[in-house]
Formats: C-alpha cells, structure tokens, sequence
C-alpha cells in the first residue's frame, strides 16, 4: 500500500477480502499503512463488508468479496463520489441503507432502480 502511494497512485481499491474472518489480513494491513478516517462495513447489499479510508489525499476502498459475483455493489455508488474529489463520509455511508438492499432484477437497470437512494 504505502510502496504505491510513493510511487503516486491518487487511488487504491484493494480486494482480497473484507470479511470478519479473523485470518483476512486486509483490514490491519490498511490501518498499518497509515490510513485515518476508516469507515468499515455499510448498510447495502450486496457491498456490506465495504471499507473507505484516507492516507494522506489518497482514498482507499477496500472491496467486499461479493464483487466478484455481483455487477452492482456498494461500489458503483462509492467510486464516482470519489473520482469526483468527494470525501465518503460515514453519514454517506449509513445514508445508503435507504434503498440499500440490490433487488437482484432478473434484468439490471441501475441506476434507475431504488438501489442505494
């Protein structure tokens, strides 16, 4: 983490698991690199294992497992926030469970669904 902050990343998304499985290393391993204003865990599925923390300028977004099954994740309502030089805070995070919880549509139309609003 600190070796790609060095190097000058403006964003790290770490996967690899967020969960509460005392062996997921991630977690400590963000807050071993400096990261403050750590928010962990949301009120949306799928996405609820989602972590948002700051090293210095850089957000960093510890993605849950579920991405890998799920399109659509706390993620998509997270990242453009982010990209647009928006601070995540927890009372963002808490807002998203209004409509936090994915339908699951046989057919997807995020974002015009009640997802996340």
């Amino acid at each position: 983490i600190r070796s790609h902050i060095d190097s000058g990343c403006d964003l790290l998304l770490l996967s690899g698991g967020m969960s509460v499985d005392p062996d997921d290393v991630t977690r400590l391993a963000i807050q071993q690199a400096g990261a403050d204003a750590i928010h962990y865990k949301a009120a949306a599925l799928p996405g609820a294992m989602f972590l948002s923390g700051m090293i210095g300028r850089v957000p960093i977004l510890g993605l849950p497992a579920c991405g890998m099954y799920h399109s659509i994740t706390i993620l998509v309502l997270v990242l453009p926030r982010v990209l647009a030089g928006e601070t995540v805070t927890r009372e963002d995070i808490a807002g998203f469970g209004h409509g936090g919880l994915c339908l699951n549509c046989k057919t997807c139309h995020y974002p015009v669904c009640p997802f996340g609003k």
